[in-house]
């Protein structure tokens, strides 16, 4: 049975080494409890053979690595990744966590960029990826989780090419304007190590946009609905919003053991009403603004002191970490400030633990709380604001939540509130404490349907169930792609033939495109094997192109081939004169030309190309983005000026152009074929101007697109270098 392998920075367990013994103490975390309860349910089906990947959270003697690995994985379906002290440092508190987190949670002012740091996180990745190899089987799936692996899934990719891949991202991906913080080298390895998986997923879909838009800009990738072209692979980037486990913490309030935390909670309360909060001990929580927030709350409502207390729980983290140690430092102290202001001989405002608590004492507060104040700065979901609706069994309670967690796109009945705003957190705190029952029931019970339905069983099968769509796509592209048994058979057909037509498409195609046209010139090698395909005398080769005559002549007049210049205008059959494929007139021209000259001097890089029949805009060295938006406005300009005009608008590869209408690549492949009647014939291309040539052709033809995109061409393949290989081949087994 195939198997799916779980990769996470920690295992979902601590290990501790005494005497070459080994004690596993279990975790929690929103991601565990979420992948336990799929894995379980999976497993007792016979569905499922899991094994997950992380760090053990130790360091383990060398000579025990190997009994380390066979007890965990014997006792828990784990496999350890060993990395020591020394890699750790510099990898999860180096880079991870002071330089990717900060960043992300748009705290760019904490952020190191330590070329150091840089190094280790590369080196651990490579560790993670050794680690998995050792267990990794044909036909297993490796889903990947969170920003300490970002290059992790591109690693696997690179040393097994067919192995399912999925990577989820569980703390915001920021927008393109902080992500460009990082150095370009890191960024652009980070999104091509992303984009080695198959499927990407985030929890809201900004996250997604701001993703898709960071590949654009820094590597050029476009998309569609998500789905990212990458040559010769199709790329899935998703928004699966993780769900809790909802059954539990809904069922939970009844527990005894939760029964008996609340008795001896709310003999403590003495009646009084409570707001809680839970955080890990964290800059992006906001638990500094939140303290100002319940301070101008008591300031504003004085006959609210007395009957209301504030539990908050910090759990401590990283308190090694200059930031964390100043905030923990912060907390102790405006705690004590507002409580030596306001609080009474039997009454303390704020009750403040920093400790962390046990899942039925947690269950216990999220039942008896009044309120919830879950206030992050930025976080990527936040599961504690839908336990807390889920342990509400009777539909009660009032959750205060920000606006900047990613849990708010699906919790939009509760009070969401801008945590930066402190009389606006204040004011809520009031309006939640007055919440009449009915109105809490009311908003609190679409939530937790929500919830219910969403669970995090239900986002990891959504999330597998994706990835299955997304390798059933790859699977249909790849059943195009020119394989090595198509390409036999090409080859052979080839020889056989008597007469052959060769259709090729040039720049993209035969050649890289450069920053200028007049760069893109034709190499020696391209030469010399359009010279050899030239000197077989059953073959008839056109270069086909959206170039200008006089271009294509000065490049491959000498050879004796055919050419066929601005997209079907123009024809030169072998050894003879250019020829126009039918009248033309270009009295359009004067009218278009200030027009597209206008989007020259609103978008930097971009230039003019004027031919005889048609009018070329450039954008390929101007800013992505800014260019695409250009080009869709240019394209929307000239085709509400050109409808009563005889011209066709065409959008290429950044390059929008006015042509002619009525003529095309493909009506003059057609014009040479049906003079020729080839009982061969080869066309290639790379873009949207050349299915025209596609769409006219016999099915019995061989008609190739470059990259891996939806083309009438019967055939893929992967880029220009592809081409000319099949090509030197081609002429190569000269008859």
């Amino acid at each position: 049975m195939s198997k799916l392998i779980v990769v996470s920075n920690r295992l979902p367990f601590t290990v501790s080494e005494s005497e070459e013994e080994f004690s596993f103490t279990q975790s929690s975390g929103g991601l565990v409890s979420g992948l336990n309860g799929y894995v379980k349910e999976r497993r007792e089906r016979s569905e499922l053979d899991c094994v997950w990947v992380g760090w053990p959270g130790s360091e383990v003697s060398a000579h025990l690595h190997g009994q380390l690995k066979s007890t965990a994985l014997k006792l828990h379906s784990a496999h350890p990744v060993m990395l020591t002290a020394a890699q750790v440092e510099p990898y999860y508190h180096g880079f991870s966590n002071k330089t990717i987190w900060p960043l992300f949670h748009y705290l760019p002012s904490y952020a190191v960029y330590d070329e150091s740091h840089w190094e280790a996180y590369q080196k651990a990745n490579a560790v993670f990826r050794d680690s998995i190899l050792e267990i990794l089987a044909p036909g297993d799936t490796v889903w990947i989780h969170d920003y300490q692996l970002l290059l992790l899934p591109k690693m696997i990719r690179d040393a097994a090419p067919e192995t399912s891949i999925g990577f989820f991202l569980h703390i915001p991906f920021p927008s393109f304007e902080i992500f460009r913080l990082l150095p370009s080298s890191w960024r652009k390895e980070i999104l091509e190590g992303m984009l080695g998986a198959d499927l990407i997923g985030f929890h809201t879909h900004d996250y997604t946009h701001y993703f898709l838009r960071s590949v654009y800009r820094t590597l050029g990738f476009e998309h569609n609905l998500g789905n990212i072209s990458m040559g010769d692979k199709i790329v899935r980037a998703d928004t699966l919003p993780l769900g809790i486990d909802f059954k539990s913490f809904h069922d939970g309030s009844t527990d005894p053991e939760v029964l008996k935390e609340k008795a001896a909670i709310s003999e403590n309360l003495n009646g009084l009403r409570l707001i809680f909060s839970v955080d890990r001990l964290d800059y992006t929580k906001g638990i500094l603004q939140r303290l100002y927030a319940f301070e101008l709350f008591l300031q504003s409502n004085p006959e609210w002191r007395g009957k209301v207390v504030f539990n908050m729980v910090v759990v401590p983290s990283r308190e090694e970490v200059d930031q964390y140690h100043r905030m923990k430092k912060d907390i102790d102290e405006l705690v004590g400030r507002i409580n030596g202001a306001y609080g009474r001989m039997h009454w303390t405002p704020i009750l403040y633990e920093y400790r962390s608590l046990s899942h039925a004492h947690l269950v216990a507060l999220y039942g008896l709380s009044d309120v919830a104040l879950i206030t992050p700065l930025r976080d990527g979901m936040n599961l504690v604001a839908k336990e807390f609706l889920a342990s509400r069994a009777d539909g009660t309670g009032v959750l205060i939540l920000s606006e900047m967690a990613g849990a708010a796109r699906e919790l939009g009945e509760a009070l969401i509130v801008n945590p930066n705003h402190t009389s606006e957190v204040s004011q809520a705190i009031l309006i939640a404490l007055q919440m009449p029952r009915e109105e809490q029931i009311r908003r609190n019970l679409p939530m937790q349907v929500r919830l219910r339905n969403q669970d995090a069983f239900r986002w990891a099968t959504n999330f597998q169930n994706t990835l299955s769509e997304v390798l059933g796509s790859q699977k249909k592209m790849s059943a195009k792609h020119l394989a090595p048994e198509a390409k036999a058979e090409l080859m052979s057909r080839y020889g056989k033939a008597g007469k052959r037509a060769l259709f090729l498409d040039y720049d993209g195609t035969l050649i890289p495109f450069a920053s200028h046209p007049q760069l893109a010139q034709p190499d020696d090698d391209l030469m010399e094997t359009l010279k050899r395909l030239k000197a077989d005398p059953a073959n008839h080769v056109y270069v086909i192109s959206g170039r200008k005559k006089e271009t294509l002549q000065a490049w491959f007049g000498d050879l004796g081939i055919g050419l066929i210049g601005e997209h079907g205008v123009w024809i030169r059959d072998p050894d003879s004169e250019w020829r126009l494929t039918k009248p033309l007139s270009v009295e359009w021209k004067p009218n278009l030309m200030p027009i597209m000259s206008s989007y020259v001097e609103r978008l930097p890089g971009s230039f003019i190309e004027e031919k005889e029949y048609s009018i070329a805009w450039h954008y390929r060295n101007s800013e992505q983005e800014l260019g695409s938006q250009r080009a869709k406005e240019l394209m929307d300009h000239l085709l509400q000026f050109t409808v009563n005009l005889d011209v066709q608008v065409m959008e290429g590869k950044k390059v929008i152009e006015v042509r002619v209408s009525g003529v095309n690549k493909g009506n003059a492949a057609e014009l040479c074929r049906l003079a020729l009647n080839p009982d061969f014939i080869f066309a290639v291309g790379d873009d949207l101007t050349d299915e025209d040539m596609f769409k006219v052709l016999p099915v019995s033809a061989y008609t190739v697109r470059i990259g891996m995109k939806p083309t009438f061409a019967a055939y893929n393949v992967s880029d220009y270098q592809e081409v000319r290989s099949l090509l030197r081949g081609m002429a190569m087994s000269r008859t």
